[in-house]
């Protein structure tokens, strides 16, 4: 595998990948953490989230929207905070020109949403653009082996013959598992891609599980989904008196039969350890009613979810007020 730099405008000398960025002895002050449309996009907000906290001015490109593939209401969410806390987004940017000036800074050229050529000068420039295969040359056309053309891998079925699964660690590690019992003949089980939970390690953490709103309205239909939502107030914000207008829970159910929950979705801190909880209870099959049953564990951010009962179509104000 190698960095996918064929959609860079310049030379890879000009930029640093974010898999070496901590090689780099000091970084400067002015960073682009350039956020490409085909790639891994969490990769860009969770670079240019730390950057900006350890105090660097940061600034994120973003083709079209960000994290792609991820609910869009919840990446909304997490830009926005993240704008909110001095990170600069530059929207519907393509770059076009790279250059390293005579000072060692470079010069970054972009098109604008408009068409109109603008440009700045930039201490680092962090490229997140996520990895290709080195296929090209084993000649696997002759042996009738189809490769995706946009990133060379070999193109996988439901038995995972090969690649084309999301690239995360604990994935890779199940599917093998899984695939090593399948060979060995003590198992029949394929790996099950709808329930893989993840967590964006932005500054507002992003955690979720199952289908985001947009592809369960797309699977499901809109008629036959309930969103029930809530803006809450994690304690450790309340002493600090920390802005908790981001922090959000959602989970899409069906509104009929026995009302599974399809996805759930959560920003606000430690995301991620809340969705790990959950993502074994939306492999059981979690219902609505079981979740509403449930009690909570006070004072949690898990507890919130539990407590969800405003749904969107209502048009209730979601905002969770008191204990």
């Amino acid at each position: 595998m190698s960095p996918a730099s064929r959609i860079m405008p310049s030379p890879r000398t000009t930029s640093s990948l974010s898999s070496n960025l901590r090689e780099k002895p000091v970084l400067a002050r002015g960073s682009l953490c350039w956020h490409a449309l085909t790639l891994p996009a969490d990769v860009a907000l969770e670079c240019a989230g730390f950057l900006r906290g350890l105090g660097y001015d940061t600034t994120v490109m973003v083709r079209s929207i960000c994290l792609r593939g991820f609910d869009q209401q919840m990446a909304r969410l997490v830009a926005d905070h993240m704008a909110d806390e001095g990170t600069r987004f530059l929207w519907r940017c393509v770059p076009r020109h790279v250059a390293r000036l005579a000072d060692g800074r470079l010069q970054v050229r972009w098109e604008g949403p408009e068409g109109q050529q603008q440009e700045d000068v930039f201490d680092t420039l962090l490229v997140a653009v996520g990895r290709q295969a080195e296929t090209a040359r084993l000649n696997l056309g002759a042996a009738q082996v189809d490769t995706n053309p946009k990133n060379h891998k070999v193109v996988v079925n439901e038995h995972d013959q090969s690649s084309g699964r999301p690239e995360l660690t604990p994935v890779a590690i199940r599917a093998g598992r899984l695939l090593a019992q399948r060979l060995a003949g003590a198992s029949t089980e394929c790996m099950d891609y709808n329930t893989v939970p993840t967590t964006v390690f932005t500054p507002l953490e992003y955690g979720c599980v199952g289908m985001s709103e947009e592809l369960a309205e797309e699977t499901v239909g809109r008629d036959n989904i309930d969103v029930l939502h809530a803006f809450y107030r994690p304690l450790e914000y309340t002493v600090a008196q920390r802005d908790a207008s981001h922090c959000y829970i959602k989970a899409i159910v069906e509104r009929s039969g026995a009302q599974h929950v399809l996805g759930l979705h959560l920003t606000g801190p430690n995301a991620g350890e809340v969705i790990q909880g959950f993502a074994a209870a939306l492999r059981c099959k979690l219902t609505r009613q079981v979740l509403e049953q449930t009690v909570g564990i006070h004072p949690t951010v898990a507890e919130e979810v539990v407590k969800l009962r405003i749904t969107k179509r209502s048009g209730e104000d979601p905002q969770v007020t008191g204990c």
